[in-house]
């Protein structure tokens, strides 16, 4: 009886994997799946009619689907899984002792198939030792000082976290160092503080608690999804004040998050001098009186230590860092309109979502356009505006990148041109701003681009922080029709090179490059090379780039195979495969978009790299990453000419993503992913790196989080299986050798040993971790890890409203 069970489920298999599996071979792909497929079937009438030459056709299909596997893959154990699992599962049915008992024959075949599922079992154990993708090595500590950089670096961050990235270096380094290697273990949740924010039904589907809070002024500064800024008690959580802005949620909106508040400190503020009045009125001889002028004079502002935040929305705003209220003299009674002489403004379509840079005395931001949902979209204009009044100072447009003047009344900022939406970085020994520009939406089309878009896409630029003139700039990509933006804040140390200190910038990019550069000029530190890639679209009037640059320090993922796609089966491995060889793929990450049929985009849009950026350890001069490999299928749709409004993928009324409306294309943007919803490609789908700066050298490399709960026809997985998973979030370095992150799609925080990658410690968590952890000195003495687990709505992580601080006991 229980064979005949088997012999059907092996029958329904055997259909199954023939169905693609013929597909798949007709479209010049692998024709092992129609030898499964075949074997299998005649395989289950055998065990349907209760043969043992069932059990010895199980045992040669076993035996010819392992010997396939390692010639596909080798020992990459999570590869054998579409390939073999389900096959080896059932055999092991087969096995059971009560089995073979319905046979009508008996002979040596059980005999055999047990000991080939031995063999298999046995190497399979033998696999989880090795793991092709690691690199095992040791970084070692810098002993040897260098010259001093000429521009000099501002001292780490020590007690408090005074910026996004720790300070405006961008580094996401602490030098504390009581919780090390050593006593990480010892852990604890100190303290939980929920902050009552939560997804409501007006919100964008991109609800997501990203924040790196602020430890400064003796308190704990951080904001919610819905820009709530709240100050807490940095020891214990306690709520000390709270400001809600009052934003209205909308579901137009692309992203609704807020990464972080920014501070300053204007308590040592003295005013300029006071203007001489006016003349009084002639007197009777024709002679004036001109009075003289006041002296200088502290001026007591009703901010003297500030906060300052944005909202989705698109308004900048000042608060009281000790009482939370609004700063009446900074804008209009606390806030700035960046709406006002912005073009072409639609619902929604222009918003704030990372920390302001504070920097001297200006607050310096760029800002976001909603991605593809219009062809016309509104200003990319980074601005500064004096911290203490709100008064716009300086300009710089990259659709006018000569005249950095503040707007006169009437005028308005360029349209269309490229944003620059991250955190920004400063160094203000050197006095310049690192402004990591992105692409101009729509992202997938170039053909109205002008001369200064080029030159802006995806480049980092260089400008003077008094003035805003651009000082230098270096572009990443050319000519982007993929997304590439340049994510993430910009990494400022210095690095040796030929026996001196050369002051570096890292700029980590979605295409997986991290160009390691001079800040002083923009020349290249580690090696830059350019590469030929496909040019050949059918999208009318593009002209995609010939060329492509390259840096020397990059975790661009290897060209994909059909031998690279995944599954949890034969079934959905072999659909995944399929798709694959009907997509158009050139073989390297710059595969234009067409009409005719899917491009594959490998890394996809999410990037590399993404906000959260990479830390390092500016003493002993390493990197710290964690790359993440998704590939993503475009596809571009021609809207009639007549009607370029035409809705294509949505409905009225609802966000256009990836509409263009107003454009003669829209854009499909897909996920790779095969029946069951995960990635089509092989895992690793992240990884966690350590690199030594000074010779651009990957020294470890391990796979990163788990699939514990990631979702398989609906449920999640139970099973906490080390494959590496999407990192979407930071990480935080120390002088104590540990490293902190939580970005993974399974809810932990995790701490690193810097030297090796391996795990000392981690900590479950209530919802996703998609945030950069900070630490601090509190008041008692001790060091605090703190972490804001709210999840991420649109990679579906568990979502909430947490922020956790741990200490050890």
């Amino acid at each position: 009886m229980f064979v005949l069970i088997i012999g059907v489920i092996a029958a329904i298999l055997a259909l199954a994997i023939l169905y693609p599996g013929v597909q798949l071979a007709m479209a010049d792909g692998s024709v092992f799946y129609v030898v499964l497929g075949i074997g299998l079937l005649i395989t289950a009438i055998q065990l349907m009619r209760r043969k043992q030459s069932g059990y010895f056709l199980f045992a040669l299909l076993l035996i010819a689907t392992f010997a396939w596997t390692i010639w596909e893959v080798g020992f990459d154990k999570w590869q054998w899984i579409p390939r073999g699992a389900l096959l080896t599962f059932l055999a092991l049915l087969l096995c059971l002792p009560f089995v073979p008992a319905g046979l009508k024959t008996r002979g040596k075949s059980v005999k055999l198939l047990r000991t080939t599922v031995a063999i298999i079992v046995l190497l399979g154990v033998v696999s989880w030792f090795v793991d092709p993708r690691l690199i095992d090595g040791e970084l070692q500590m810098q002993t040897a000082q260098a010259e001093p950089a000429a521009a000099g670096t501002p001292a780490f961050p020590a007690d408090d976290w005074v910026a996004y990235g720790g300070n405006n270096l961008g580094q996401r380094y602490s030098a504390l160092n009581d919780i090390n290697v050593d006593t990480v273990k010892g852990l604890t949740v100190a303290w939980e503080h929920h902050t009552g924010d939560l997804k409501t039904e007006n919100d964008t589907k991109e609800f997501t608690f990203e924040v790196a809070p602020l430890k400064v002024n003796g308190l704990l500064y951080l904001c919610t999804p819905h820009n709530i800024v709240e100050a807490l008690v940095p020891e214990t959580g306690e709520v000390k004040w709270k400001f809600d802005p009052e934003l209205k949620p909308s579901p137009f909106s692309q992203h609704q998050t807020c990464r972080g508040v920014s501070y300053n400190d204007s308590s040592d503020f003295v005013a300029a001098p006071v203007a001489p009045a006016a003349p009084t009125a002639p007197a009777t001889d024709g002679t004036t009186t001109a009075p003289a002028a006041t002296a200088p004079a502290p001026v007591a502002l009703t901010c003297p230590r500030r906060i300052i935040s944005t909202t989705v929305d698109g308004r900048l705003y000042a608060l009281n860092a000790d009482t939370g209220a609004l700063c009446s003299e900074f804008g209009d009674n606390g806030f700035v309109d960046l709406l006002v002489q912005m073009p072409m403004l639609h619902e929604s379509s222009y918003m704030q979502t990372s920390a302001p840079l504070v920097t001297k005395n200006l607050i310096i931001i760029g800002g976001s356009v909603s991605d593809n949902y219009y062809e016309d979209n509104t200003s990319g204009v980074i601005r500064a505006y004096d911290v203490r009044t709100g008064k716009i100072v300086w300009k710089f447009d990259a659709g006018k990148p000569d005249d950095t003047a503040p707007l006169a009344s009437g005028e308005t900022y360029e349209a269309n041109s490229p944003t620059a939406w991250t955190t920004f970085s400063a160094d203000e020994a050197l006095g310049l701003v690192y402004v990591p520009f992105g692409n101009k939406s729509p992202d997938q089309f170039g053909m109205n681009r002008t001369d200064d878009d080029a030159q802006f896409v995806d480049a980092l630029a260089a400008l003077d922080i008094e003035t805003g003139k651009l000082r230098w700039k270096f572009q990443t990509s050319y000519h982007d029709l993929w997304d590439r933006d340049n994510p993430s804040q910009p990494t400022l140390l210095d690095l040796p090179k030929d026996g001196k200190n050369v002051p570096a910038v890292i700029v980590p990019t979605k295409g997986g490059n991290l160009w390691v550069l001079n800040r002083q000029d923009g020349t290249p530190i580690l090696p830059v090379s350019e590469q030929q890639v496909s040019t050949e679209t059918d999208v009318p009037n593009e002209k995609p780039s010939p060329v492509q640059p390259i840096s020397s320090l990059n975790f661009t993922p290897a060209p994909l195979r059909e031998v690279d796609m995944w599954g949890v089966s034969p079934i959905d491995q072999a659909l995944c495969r399929l798709a694959f060889k009907q997509a158009r793929y050139d073989g390297n990450p710059f595969t234009p978009p067409g009409v005719g049929k899917p491009s594959l985009v490998w890394p996809g849009n999410i990037g590399v790299f993404n906000w959260g950026s990479i830390a390092v350890d500016p003493v002993n001069k390493w990197l710290i990453g964690t790359p993440q490999y998704l590939p993503y299928l475009y596809q571009a749709y021609p809207r009639k000419p007549d009607d370029l409004n035409a809705r294509l993928f949505t409905k009225e009324g609802t966000s256009p993503g990836n509409e263009n409306l107003g454009g003669p294309f829209g854009i499909s943007i897909l996920n790779f992913r095969s029946g069951l919803g995960l990635p089509c490609n092989t895992p690793p789908w992240g990884e966690m790196v350590g690199v030594d700066l000074t010779t651009g050298k990957t020294v470890w490399k391990r796979r990163n989080g788990t699939v514990q709960d990631q979702k398989v026809l609906g449920y999640s997985w139970p099973i906490p299986l080390p494959m590496g998973i999407l990192a979407h979030g930071g990480t935080l370095t120390t002088a104590g050798g540990v490293s902190f992150t939580a970005a993974t799609l399974d809810n932990y925080l995790r701490a690193y040993n810097m030297k090796t990658g391996e795990k000392l410690w981690q900590a479950r968590l209530p919802a996703g971790g998609q945030a950069t952890p900070v630490t601090y000195r509190g008041a008692d003495g001790k060091q605090y890890v703190v972490i804001a687990a709210g999840g991420h709505g649109s990679i579906g992580t568990t979502l909430g409203d947490s922020v956790i601080a741990y200490r050890l006991n």
